[in-house]
């Protein structure tokens, strides 16, 4: 009986040990996505990538999405970078962010050929691609990518796959309680992004 219950016992530490294991691990992963998202680079950069969010019914940036274009002002003003992309798509209200955006940034100073509308930008790997592309024409080499703290390491590595040479990144100061499911759902977003492939040089843009 005894020989019983402890094999029993030896079962189940193994079932909670294979459990527990892959927890401990994507805690870990959610610590330190949070550590590095939460971390500004201070250095100079030739642009400022802000990646798009929802736009209010009004027509209006939403207050998370104003966050990150307030972010990028800062960064303009200071003198860290002399130019700002933005990029989104159309959403579902049916307004262009990217339009939306750069007259936000206009309206707060930012001359106009100093923001460069990408309104291709449907999500990250898309923005990522297309921030590349603008800083090769322009033969610039470094850009920061602002979001919220928790997207930032992601966008950090979609820009490096694409070539930008170097990629700092900053965020707003700007929380919500869904940021604790968002960076839950990033460690796998991460993963995927690490290895999905580049669309070919020769072929479609995708």
């Amino acid at each position: 009986m005894q020989s019983y219950m402890r094999k029993n016992n030896l079962v189940l530490r193994k079932i909670l040990l294979a459990i527990a294991i892959p927890i401990l691990v994507y805690a870990l992963a959610m610590l330190a996505i949070v550590v590095a998202g939460m971390r500004d680079d201070t250095a100079k950069a030739d642009a400022a990538v802000v990646l798009g969010n929802r736009i209010e019914a009004d027509g209006q940036p939403s207050d998370r999405l104003r966050a990150r274009l307030d972010r990028a002002l800062e960064l303009y003003e200071s003198g860290m970078v002399p130019l700002v992309i933005v990029s989104g798509g159309i959403g579902l209200e049916g307004f262009d962010e990217a339009t939306v955006m750069r007259a936000y940034l206009m309206d707060h100073g930012i001359p106009a050929d100093r923001v460069i509308a990408d309104s291709e930008g449907v999500n990250t790997w898309s923005t990522a691609r297309n921030a590349a592309r603008i800083l090769r024409e322009r033969d610039l080499h470094s850009a920061y990518a602002v979001s919220q703290y928790f997207h930032v390491p992601r966008t950090r590595l979609a820009f490096r796959r694409f070539g930008i040479e170097t990629v700092y990144g900053a965020h707003p100061r700007y929380f919500e309680w869904r940021d604790v499911y968002s960076t839950f759902r990033e460690v796998a977003a991460y993963a995927v992004y690490s290895f999905r492939p580049l669309p070919d040089p020769a072929g479609p843009a995708v």
